[in-house]
């Protein structure tokens, strides 16, 4: 990182160490009254190797800082923003635009390849897509499916085809250098799970996805509940999110894009393209993917997610007449819940 990089690490330290004379802010103070790990906050002031935090953290900073009141005892509190006086709010506002112009300089150093698609893994490793094979029940109405049927064709059999096939060519075009896999969750191998991991579907099909569900701790819940009175939804601190669906017709979907550490292999990725139907799945995959939305939508994941090691999104995806529409996530009423935060 360039000089500027340097200088907004240098600066948010000093604010930590040296903005109240005789009282000092302890990292996991910090770390608490932003709702983020220590380790973050040490490397936004690593000078040797800073990381950016997403503007909505430094508001965070400059609201913190524009006042001692928010020192309460052992505990660092924000004072409301209605509450702070003249003099603060003047502060606050000084402060803020202090680190966003050292936020602006420290991107523009930045190589254009740092804010990078989830889908480009630039290390050459195996990456292996996992899609839930269709229940027998599915697959005895389906042509082609008979292992013995000379015109047997294997992808028939899989959930979430639309959402496969956008996906593995444009992985593998990105990635030239890496073994693009397919598999259903049966024929996984110990060496795909330590691969970089996506998991294209739900909880319902992908037996995957249910464990690693499990394992994640996600704020956010599957729940199929295919024959209750209001159908399935994700839910979220006792929200409910339902796709809608008119005459039959759905109209909207839910869907989860989840992208963090595989819990397999500390080296590699795990991303989870999960929507409630298939048309989720595909609109959620397309969102990183679309010509006309993958630099938008990345570069609001860097906005919002820079610094994180794992964080998810839960959106709506719109169809209409029948086709998916790719979500835009910077608009603010597709997304419904963002974690962490």
């Amino acid at each position: 990182m360039a000089d500027s990089g340097q200088a907004l690490a240098h600066r948010l330290r000093q604010l930590r160490l040296q903005q109240w004379p005789g009282r000092r802010v302890k990292q996991p103070q910090l770390a608490q009254a932003l709702n983020v790990s220590v380790p973050l906050i040490s490397s936004w002031e690593n000078e040797g190797n800073p990381k950016v935090p997403p503007v909505s953290r430094l508001e965070a900073y400059a609201l913190i800082f524009c006042s001692r009141r928010s020192l309460r005892d052992d505990d660092l509190v924000p004072v409301a923003e209605d509450e702070l006086t003249a003099e603060e709010s003047q502060l606050r506002d000084k402060l803020l635009q202090e680190l966003l112009d050292l936020r602006s300089a420290a991107l523009d150093q930045r190589p254009s390849s740092a804010v990078v698609n989830p889908w480009q893994f630039d290390d050459g490793k195996q990456v292996v897509i996992v899609c839930a094979r269709l229940p027998g029940e599915w697959l005895a109405r389906m042509p082609y499916v008979d292992p013995d049927d000379p015109h047997h064709i294997e992808l028939y059999t899989y959930a979430d085809l639309d959402a496969l096939f956008e996906l593995h060519g444009h992985i593998r075009a990105f990635n030239p250098a890496s073994e693009v896999r397919r598999h259903t969750p049966d024929e996984l191998e110990p060496d795909d799970l330590t691969s970089h991991l996506v998991l294209l579907g739900g909880v319902d099909w992908n037996d995957l996805t249910t464990n690693v569900f499990q394992d994640l701790g996600l704020p956010v819940e599957q729940v199929n509940d295919w024959d209750g009175e209001h159908g399935p939804y994700f839910s979220s601190s006792d929200r409910r999110f339902h796709p809608k669906l008119s005459g039959g017709r759905l109209r909207e979907d839910v869907a989860l894009f989840y992208r963090g550490e595989n819990p397999y292999n500390a080296e590699c990725t795990l991303t989870i393209c999960n929507g409630m139907y298939g048309r989720g799945t595909l609109g959620v995959a397309r969102a990183l993917t679309d010509v006309k939305f993958r630099d938008r939508n990345t570069a609001w994941l860097q906005e919002r997610f820079g610094g994180h090691e794992a964080y998810a999104l839960l959106s709506k995806v719109r169809v209409v007449n029948g086709k998916v529409i790719t979500p835009d996530w910077t608009l603010d009423e597709l997304r419904l819940v963002e974690w962490p935060g």
